[in-house]
């Protein structure tokens, strides 16, 4: 396939890249910055929120070429307090439009985009109905940056109501973690609290790279759906359900807790997509030891 990729350059940009590259796509790679180690074929650094710009990309920019059988817009102010709140409100959803709009109108009908789990209600200072969280409830937007989400959501539900034929598969990653940032986990097995606010969720860069090449590969698939991308387990040592404990014992539980299982569920991402996440923070830090 031949995929666009937005936000290269960034942390989850760089794994998507690589993944697609290795599993034999072509991509065309765009961010604001020029990502200098990317293995796609040809970087070009452009403004999302600037409709011409992203309407070019679609249809060719100099040698690059146009007819993209994908895209896949990861770019985005990618978490809250970043910025001012209207700065991200504005960033980020009128470059999720503009690429939506951009998609329709070059008729390219795949579009995997990055939604969050934030959008599940995080930080969950109002407690979520279940556990484990999955796609069924309403979204609960507590920030102006999980706000954007939720409209980018309800953007391609109508989006894919103009275009039947249209798949707009949207993915609420959970907090996305390079090999590096492993060495950090250790310190928070004596304070869970400290990652409570997501329910102790993580994703390997290289599993969200993988969802994402799922997603995109998915010929089968129509109109606007979302799926949670997390980790298979918890950024915790503990049984999950020794965390539910103080006030999230009064959670209903819903689902399997066995293990070191994530509250943040992945059945859905499973069952529809294929998806299977290789990796545990705890495989590769024990592995340092």
């Amino acid at each position: 396939m031949k995929i666009l990729v937005t936000g290269a350059a960034g942390k989850l940009g760089r794994a998507v890249v690589a993944d697609l590259v290795e599993h034999g796509h072509t991509v065309f790679a765009v961010d604001q910055t020029t990502p200098a180690d990317s293995p796609a074929q040809g970087a070009t650094v452009l403004d999302l929120t600037d409709f011409g710009q992203v309407m070019e990309a679609f249809l060719g920019i100099d040698e690059h070429e146009s007819g993209f059988d994908a895209v896949v817009h990861l770019a985005a102010i990618p978490a809250p307090g970043r910025t001012a709140n209207h700065a991200t409100f504005a960033n980020n959803v009128v470059a999720t439009y503009n690429v939506f709009a951009a998609a329709r109108h070059a008729g390219v009908r795949k579009v995997v985009w990055a939604s969050s789990e934030t959008v599940l209600g995080l930080p969950f200072a109002t407690l979520p109905p279940y556990v484990p969280v999955d796609e069924e409830y309403s979204v609960r937007p507590e920030s102006t940056y999980s706000l954007g989400k939720a409209a980018e959501e309800e953007m391609a539900r109508h989006f894919a109501r103009w275009e039947p034929e249209a798949s707009l598969i949207g993915l609420r990653f959970s907090n996305v973690m390079n090999v590096e940032d492993y060495e950090r986990f250790d310190t928070w097995q004596e304070t869970p609290e400290a990652r409570e606010w997501n329910l102790w969720g993580y994703i390997d860069a290289r599993d969200g790279a993988q969802a994402v090449r799922l997603a995109a590969e998915a010929s089968d698939r129509r109109g606007a759906e979302v799926f949670i991308i997390a980790a298979a387990d918890t950024v915790m040592r503990r049984e999950t359900k020794d965390l539910l404990t103080g006030r999230h014992a009064a959670i209903p539980v819903q689902g399997d807790v066995s293990g070191r299982t994530t509250l943040l569920s992945i059945e859905r991402a499973r069952r529809e997509l294929g998806f299977d996440p290789q990796h545990s923070w705890l495989d590769h830090h024990d592995a340092q030891q």
